[in-house]
């Protein structure tokens, strides 16, 4: 799936993806004709609030038309959801709806933009949006920091929440940890300890910098147990110390490959191509790197 499925192209289903525009005429279609879109990146739907905008719902109507489009007998949302629900709580029959025409990819950009566009999501659940945006529509972090209006940094940094153990990334679904306590667990080499990590950040409610401080002391200790188990010097202590600041400047794993006669190689751990341009940004201060990858996603920086 790419840009190019999108048919009208991003820009001009964003412009006319608004929930009414001028011109359009308005139906009134029965909630129950309805069905929920498939594609909705939001998992979650607060029960409170849910029943809140219901209140508002009795008193003064849906102000707001959802978009729906054709399907079968009945319509399926693209967008509205949350009001689309409160409707039904709030006993309404019927709901004003604009009627658009949406291919199935079509549909799906719109509802993720739409979702990050009213910050609606969970700090994982945008993650997802963000990764099925550039997987699945071929759109740079750039494209995408400038549809939503979020850095490309900020893109890059919630898309790497992924890459933490599941039971993490629940935390951080439900609120229990932010994302600044759960991206410094990145750095720390093995899924166990990050968990074990992130257990003692929520049960002590550590701030961002202390959790910072709580992988870098964990780094030492394992550092500390390596150095009992075999012989060292000043520079291979010195070489560990600079690895371990920038794996957690750079918020991902560090390692140097030494070679035969001197010199070596440090890995730098990037999941996607994108990422691995932000660590090249942060490292030279420039765009456009120059750089080799490896079949896992390692750049590779001869020293």
């Amino acid at each position: 799936m790419n840009k190019r499925g999108l048919g009208r192209g991003l820009d001009a289903l964003l412009s006319g993806g608004r929930d009414f525009d001028r011109g359009e005429s308005l139906l009134q279609v029965h909630v129950k004709d309805i069905s929920a879109n498939p594609f909705q990146p939001r998992r979650e739907f607060d029960p409170e609030r849910l029943k809140e905008l219901a209140s508002s719902i009795r008193l003064y109507g849906v102000l707001q038309p959802i978009v729906v489009r054709k399907n079968g007998d009945g319509y399926q949302l693209v967008t509205g959801e949350r009001r689309w629900r409160a409707s039904q709580i709030a006993g309404l029959r019927e709901v004003p709806a604009v009627l658009r025409d949406y291919t199935d990819v079509e549909m799906t950009a719109v509802a993720l933009v739409e979702n990050l566009q009213r910050e609606d999501l969970n700090p994982i659940e945008e993650a997802i949006a963000y990764r099925r945006l550039i997987d699945e529509f071929g759109f740079t972090q750039e494209e995408v920091s400038t549809k939503v209006g979020k850095s490309r940094p900020f893109i890059a940094n919630t898309v790497r929440l992924l890459n933490l153990p599941t039971v993490i990334r629940e935390h951080v679904s439900r609120g229990t940890m932010t994302p600044g306590q759960a991206r410094p667990l990145l750095v720390l080499p093995t899924a166990a300890m990050q968990i074990e990590a992130a257990d003692e950040i929520v049960s002590r409610a550590l701030t961002a910098r202390g959790a910072e401080e709580l992988v870098r002391k964990i780094g030492n200790k394992k550092k500390s147990i390596l150095d009992r188990k075999r012989p060292t010097n000043n520079m291979k202590n010195e070489q560990t110390a600079a690895i371990e600041k920038l794996a957690l400047a750079l918020g991902t794993k560090v390692q140097i490959v030494e070679r035969d006669g001197g010199g070596g190689t440090i890995m730098i751990e990037c999941y996607s191509e994108e990422e691995l341009q932000r660590v090249y940004e942060v490292l030279t201060g420039v765009g456009d790197a120059s750089r080799k990858r490896d079949a896992r996603g390692t750049a590779r920086l001869s020293v």
